[in-house]
């Protein structure tokens, strides 16, 4: 299924402007009061140690997990453009989801130098080794080692879609008896096509075949959903539907989501990271991970958007037509 969502904006490109402090620290703290209650405490679990550097895992658990359990799992990877960021961006999407049964997982990997040209090679080892830990994993983690999505925003979106559709670069510590392919994907503003004209060629050039998602699709690739910008400076809309098709010609399932107005790194921020989320929880519950809707709700419109004002109720009337169409 494909949506594009159309919001009416008052503030800048990224739309969180549109939302009055005030409601966005309380939609905040509603949500942590949330989370807070129906979570474990995180737990730091070294996936890999690269010389004297460890490489860890963030895991989120629900309140009544126990070793036992075979829940399925998230796997989050950041974005910065392969050469910087913290796990800590997708900390309360991975707690959410917790909330509703998963174990939320996120993972740290080494960045390259900004400063220097080169191949974001030891990121993508790190990304598989990370999925394989988890696997192996699967039985102490609580989780069932064929319901691991993964997760990212950004290049921490082609890191998740890496692992999925690329073959090789692996570490050559790895036990690569154990598959490192997700199975299912939730991508946030990707940069997975690294193809000529497109984001992170000026690092991989000619070897863009071996970093580049896009052309590697193929008939093995998990189910997936893909959250966009159509304001986006580096991933276009174009890029996506070409994207989608040809995970369709290949015989996978490719739900998009296309937000009007909304530039890069969209989501990190309401209205947009709860509609994201929401969508998120619609997605996995397709999938039948999960049941029951949503426990959260989408930002309210801006108080000062009269409901008879008569461009909203346009705006809102086209959307409630396009959902329709969707269902």
């Amino acid at each position: 299924m494909d949506f594009h969502y159309h919001r009416q904006q008052t503030g800048g490109q990224m739309g969180n402007h549109s939302i009055p402090m005030q409601s966005r620290m309380l939609i905040a703290s509603i949500l942590a009061l949330s989370v807070n209650a129906a979570v474990h405490g995180e737990e730091q679990l070294v996936y890999k140690t690269v010389g004297d550097q460890k490489l860890n895992l963030y895991v989120d658990k629900p309140q009544d997990w126990n070793a036992a359990d075979r829940r399925p799992a998230v796997v989050f990877y950041f974005g910065g453009g392969w050469v910087g960021g913290s796990p800590a961006q997708f900390e309360k999407q991975s707690q959410y989801l917790a909330t509703r049964g998963l174990v939320g997982i996120r993972v740290r990997y080494r960045t390259i130098d900004r400063s220097k040209p080169g191949l974001p090679e030891i990121c993508c080892a790190d990304a598989k080794s990370a999925m394989r830990y988890v696997r192996k994993h699967a039985a102490q983690l609580g989780i069932d080692p064929g319901r691991i999505a993964a997760a990212g925003g950004s290049a921490g979106g082609h890191l998740a879609s890496f692992t999925a559709m690329v073959p090789g670069l692996d570490d050559p510590a790895d036990d690569t008896s154990v598959s490192c392919r997700p199975d299912a994907l939730v991508l946030f503003n990707p940069v997975f096509n690294n193809g000529p004209g497109e984001w992170g060629h000026n690092r991989v050039g000619d070897r863009y075949k071996e970093f580049s998602p896009a052309h590697n699709i193929a008939g093995t690739a998990p189910p997936t959903i893909v959250f966009l910008g159509d304001m986006d400076k580096l991933i276009s809309v174009d890029v996506l539907n070409r994207f989608r098709d040809d995970m369709k010609a290949a015989g996978v399932r490719c739900d998009t989501r296309v937000y009007e107005g909304a530039g890069h790194g969209f989501f990190n921020n309401d209205p947009y990271f709860t509609e994201t989320l929401i969508e998120t929880d619609k997605f996995l519950n397709s999938l039948g991970w999960i049941t029951g809707p949503p426990t959260i709700s989408p930002v309210p419109e801006p108080a000062t958007t009269s409901k008879t004002d008569p461009q909203a109720k346009s705006a809102r009337k086209k959307k409630s037509d396009r959902q329709k169409k969707s269902e």
